[in-house]
């Protein structure tokens, strides 16, 4: 056998799939939430009982509020206007400290009325108590202040809050009584300050105009040469900017020089711009006497043709008036281009002047300024002075006069009253908040018990930790299923039971004392009891019903009812492709036998050994239905039970088990005398035999090798049924012989320690994994659905019974199949 391309095609389908389900995190999600539903479920009710009970416990409280408005403004102590106050963003802010302060809250709780509250019952320090509950905030939108209080007595907490309010109140208005006399007080001694500091200003700017003989330093007027000096400045400025436009439109035009009609435009321009351009008397004659010709010109093309002598007259005409035109537009320019000169030295003439006088007047200016600067500060000093005094004077003045006023002007919006619901608890917000709360520390113990489940729990997870392909996927058999398969064994149960005697009168007609290497007595009867009933199968006879395998005389038949049922189920699990052929649990054995048919190259799988990590994992019953769905398909299939510590296969197809494996390999009957007919067409079996106390010795005999090199000559597929790997090492003996290994792995329980010790077993002694099937999924799950596209798949409800037509069998369809396979 190619191991390397056996080992090339299962790394090309793990590729397939991996890349044909590619991780959707949200699926999984959804999927995780799903499979722990109950553990969500559980945890979020526990929350909303304990928001409910924390409801039906917890003291109503009540709450109540004032609203205040406090407007930040000056006393009215200068004119009629309000004085203007520092402003502040933290202002507001302020004030809600304030109202929380202890002055304030110790003159409203040491009232009589307020100490006495119910609400204060069995506390000592009651001013940090009202700090501690007393709110108070600013609006986000507004200037406005709420106070709140909290207490299970609605009449007291509307109580306490208009005390703290009235407090707040009192506390400012104590502050503001001598506000207008502490204000009086320093603006007098102010103004005996300032009125010394006027007359020392004064004294010296005297004495500096006595000193320096100088009229006048001021530049607003009397100082006749700063004025001076500032006449010549706008004249000389407006005299450069007349110099640069006259020498713009000076070397404008003299580019125009060649081009009358520019000029006659440019100037056209100038004249609308303020300019005054006017054209002579001559040149007004010619135009007029040009439009006359012209419109003879019209009149005699209209009359006569263009050779015509007057025509040519008055072309004539025409032409000398427009050259008589260009001379005229041509001095035009030309006298327009020296007015344009003359204009610009005019003004460059003027500049010159200007500029001589204003150097002369700034030289006698820069004499004077130093003296002028000293004079202009101490007559700054003196007018500031002045006004100071002057402020200092109204405000006495209005002083006298003013009421005692506030800074603050406070608004009660609102007068605080017992509430009539209770805030506290909040019911609504409560239990939303524990349903929330649920959820998430549900969801959250959902993912953790997730997290710290080590079972494998998708096929891209088993692909990805064990390095091997998912073949196929096996859904659980449900109890429906199981119902109409028993339905449909009634009529087998019920021929077996006829022919069961027939049985018992083989066994006693055998003759004792036969010799070594024939058949147990009883076996050999029924054998050809099977070969005739197949003889007459394979011809088309009606043949009459046979049992296969009938009950051994050793067989106890006292079995109790539990036992019964249980070898019941044991057959229906085990044969499920045989007799529900369009079950979906027959479909996914039909799956999987494709898989392992194109899975690797043509007759690369002739000896399939299958086996799982741990007992229980559903491998025997995987042997068995993939056995049948092969043989349905055509190819000589053979199923030996090599389980020889617990074996299954003979329960399952209800053949007799004493001659086997273990007899062939002892030498006591031949392997001809040993395989049995199966229930299909194709199906052989091969059970354990007779218990032996060295299985593994046994298995790793020259003749079992042998003999798995041998039977592939006679059948398509030979598939054994081993002990799991872990516990014994019997797998490991058998796969070192057998072509290619499946590995069964059971959703919800095998796990990635476990599965990952068998792959690691297998390999460990040559053994070629060609992939694994996971087993008993559930159909409401959607992980292990490895072969599940748009829709289509197990556990998308797909009914399977309907995808073929009534009048065409599974047994039809399967041929079909064999013949597919035969040409491939």
């Amino acid at each position: 056998m190619d191991h390397e391309a056996l080992a090339n095609g299962s790394q090309d389908l793990m590729s397939e799939q991996g890349h044909s389900q590619p991780q959707e995190g949200l699926f999984q999600i959804a999927l995780i939430v799903l499979q722990h539903r109950w553990t969500i479920l559980l945890t979020t009710v526990g929350f909303l009982v304990v928001g409910f009970a924390y409801i039906m416990k917890a003291t109503p409280i009540y709450t109540s509020a004032s609203r205040l408005y406090v407007e930040q403004s000056g006393p009215k102590i200068i004119n009629e206007y309000e004085g203007v106050m520092t402003q502040s963003h933290n202002y507001l802010y302020t004030q809600s400290e304030l109202i929380r302060s202890i002055p304030i809250i110790s003159d409203a709780v040491n009232d009589t009325r307020i100490g006495h509250l119910e609400t204060f019952a069995g506390i000592d320090n009651l001013v940090g108590y009202v700090k501690r509950e007393l709110k108070v905030a600013v609006g986000r939108k507004d200037d406005i202040i709420t106070v709140s209080f909290d207490s299970p007595y609605p009449q007291e907490a509307a109580q306490l809050v208009n005390a703290m309010v009235d407090s707040y109140v009192r506390y400012h208005s104590a502050r503001q009584k001598s506000t207008v006399s502490e204000v009086l007080r320093i603006i007098e001694k102010e103004k005996v300050r300032r009125d010394e500091e006027l007359s020392g200003k004064f004294s010296e700017l005297l004495a500096f105009t006595r000193e320096n003989g100088v009229v006048s330093f001021n530049d607003n007027g009397g100082n006749i040469v700063l004025e001076r000096l500032t006449r010549l400045s706008n004249a000389l400025t407006e005299t450069q900017l007349a110099a640069l436009n006259a020498k713009a439109d000076f070397e404008a035009t003299k580019k125009m020089a060649n081009e009358p009609a520019k000029i006659r435009q440019f100037a056209g321009a100038a004249a609308g711009a303020g300019a005054q351009v006017s054209g002579s008397d001559r040149e007004t004659q010619l135009r007029a006497e040009l439009r006359r010709v012209e419109m003879d010109l019209e009149n005699a093309r209209y009359h006569c043709t263009e050779d015509h002598p007057s025509v040519k007259a008055i072309q004539s005409e025409i032409h000398r008036i427009n050259k008589e035109l260009n001379e005229q537009a041509k001095e035009f320019a030309d006298a327009y281009i020296e007015v344009m000169q003359l204009r610009w030295l005019a003004a460059k003439q003027r500049e010159d002047e200007l500029m001589t006088s204003f150097e002369s007047q700034h030289q006698a200016a820069r004499e004077l300024s130093v003296k002028a600067a000293q004079y202009a500060v101490l007559q700054s000093e003196l007018n500031r002075a002045e006004r100071i005094c002057e402020i200092l004077d109204n405000r006495i003045k209005e002083l006298n006069v003013t009421e005692d006023t506030g800074a603050l002007n406070i608004s009660v919006l609102e007068v605080a009253r017992p509430a009539r619901n209770p805030s506290e608890p909040q019911k609504r917000k409560i239990m939303a908040t524990a349903l929330a709360l649920g959820l998430v520390f549900g969801t959250c113990l959902a993912f953790l018990r997730d997290w710290i489940d080590y079972r494998l729990r998708s096929c891209e997870e088993i692909s990805s930790v064990l390095h091997i392909p998912v073949l196929g996927v096996i859904p659980e058999i449900s109890e429906g299923q199981r119902s109409t398969i028993t339905r449909g064994r009634e009529i087998w149960l019920k021929l077996k039971s006829i022919f069961a005697d027939i049985s018992r009168t083989a066994y006693s007609r055998t003759v004792p004392g036969e010799p070594k290497g024939k058949a147990k007595p009883g076996a050999q009867p029924i054998m050809a009891q099977v070969r005739a009933y197949r003889a007459l199968r394979a011809t088309g006879t009606k043949a009459q019903p046979f049992a296969v395998g009938a009950s051994s005389p050793n067989k106890d038949e006292t079995t109790t009812e539990e036992q019964a049922l249980e070898e019941q189920a044991l057959v229906e699990f085990g044969q499920v492709v045989h007799f529900k052929p369009r079950s979906i649990a027959a479909e996914a054995y039909r799956t999987l036998r494709t898989s392992i048919f194109f899975g690797v190259p043509k007759g690369g799988a002739k000896t399939i050994l299958v086996t799982s990590p741990a007992p229980g994992d559903g491998k025997t019953t995987l042997v068995s239905n993939l056995a049948i769905a092969t043989a349905q398909a055509g190819q000589g299939t053979l199923v030996i039970d090599a389980d020889l510590r617990k074996p299954r296969q003979h329960r399952i197809f209800e053949i007799d088990h004493e001659l086997g494996l273990t007899n062939v390999l002892a030498g006591t009957v031949r392997l001809d005398e040993a395989i049995q007919p199966g229930p299909v067409t194709g199906l052989d079996l091969l059970s354990c035999g007779s218990q032996v106390p060295n299985p593994s010795e046994m298995l790793n005999s020259d003749v079992f090798a042998q003999m798995l090199k041998d039977l592939p000559k006679c059948y398509d597929r030979v598939i054994i049924d081993s002990p799991p790997v872990l516990p014994v090492a019997d797998s490991q003996i058998i796969a070192a012989s057998c072509d290619v290994t499946l590995l069964v792995l059971r959703a919800d329980k095998s796990t990635r320690r476990l599965s990952r010790q068998a792959c690691d077993s297998l390999v460990s002694v040559g053994g070629h994994l060609l992939g694994a099937v996971v087993n008993d999924v559930k159909h409401k799950r959607g992980r292990y659905s490895y072969y599940n596209y748009s829709g289509y798949g197990y556990d998308s409800g797909y009914d399977y019974g309907g995808y073929y037509d009534d009048d065409i069998s599974a047994e039809s369809r399967d041929q079909d199949e064999a013949n597919v396979h035969v040409h491939v």
